[in-house]
């Protein structure tokens, strides 16, 4: 909040000035310490068993309500803008490789994940094509409609609903590409926001105005996809970087791991796909 803080790890040292923060993974040795007068804001569990539990599972919503927004992945923190930057590798949790590198913009951050879906690209195409279903199985999606389809995009609005924080709504202008090779056929989706052409603004949901951001589905063998999914957003909210970024993980790889489990509904797995 104030001062300077740093943080010792193993291999490297954290340093925190105000308006930043850090989440130390459990069982992580670390050491911190202050080379002046500093004042933090430190949160953690306590009590017995139970409590902690419930204390977790709380976190571990609010930080998935905060990283939803499509996903959610970036919303603005006091960081100044900066050109687009390398990957930098986060985590790989969950079969899930997550990557972010520095954008200009209100977004500052742009994130990556890298997974692979036990279907055929046709088929993990077709979950992603099926918009008017993502309010059955996409994380914190209340509604999502088609408001038109046309020969080369197609426009739909999304509401994204969540705990502790009011909702959130954009209108996406989302793009579609194809390409066959031998071991099957890869898709290139990219969306952008164009609420001019949504439904108007609704009291007490506030409207995104940044979310771009793309899949990129590749045939990784048979019946298997690699997808990566880019994204880049600003939510509209003030909420503090550390929050934010953790919230991401968590909601990049929920969106994965809904992605995985839709692929096995029969509906999609037609003789075509």
């Amino acid at each position: 909040m104030s001062g300077h803080f740093l943080i010792d790890l193993p291999d490297r040292t954290i340093d925190l000035t105000p308006g930043k923060g850090v989440v130390i993974p459990k069982g992580t040795m670390h050491r911190p310490r202050a080379p002046e007068k500093s004042v933090i804001l430190m949160v953690g569990t306590r009590g017995d068993r139970s409590h902690r539990h419930g204390h977790r599972v709380k976190l571990r919503r609010l930080l998935l309500a905060l990283a939803i927004c499509w996903v959610c992945a970036n919303l603005p923190a006091a960081e100044p803008d900066v050109p687009v930057g390398d990957w930098k590798f986060i985590s790989g949790n969950d079969n899930v490789t997550l990557y972010r590198r520095p954008r200009s913009g209100p977004g500052h951050y742009e994130s990556k994940a890298i997974g692979e879906i036990d279907a055929s690209t046709d088929v993990v195409h077709a979950v992603l094509d099926d918009v008017e279903s993502y309010a059955g199985f996409m994380p914190y999606t209340a509604e999502c409609r088609v408001l038109k389809r046309e020969s080369d995009s197609v426009l739909t609005y999304q509401r994204i609903t969540a705990p502790f924080v009011s909702d959130r709504d954009y209108t996406l202008r989302v793009r579609t590409s194809s390409k066959a090779g031998e071991g099957g056929t890869s898709y290139f989706s990219r969306w952008e926001t164009e609420n001019a052409n949504g439904p108007p603004e609704k009291r007490g949901v506030v409207r995104v105005i940044l979310c771009e951001g793309s899949w990129w589905i590749e045939p990784a063998g048979p019946r298997k996809t690699r997808a990566t999914y880019v994204i880049y957003t600003d939510s509209g909210s003030a909420i503090p970087g550390f929050i934010k970024n953790a919230g991401s993980q968590i909601g990049i790889r929920k969106i994965f791991a809904a992605l995985r489990k839709q692929v096995r509904e029969p509906k999609y797995n037609s003789p075509k796909n």
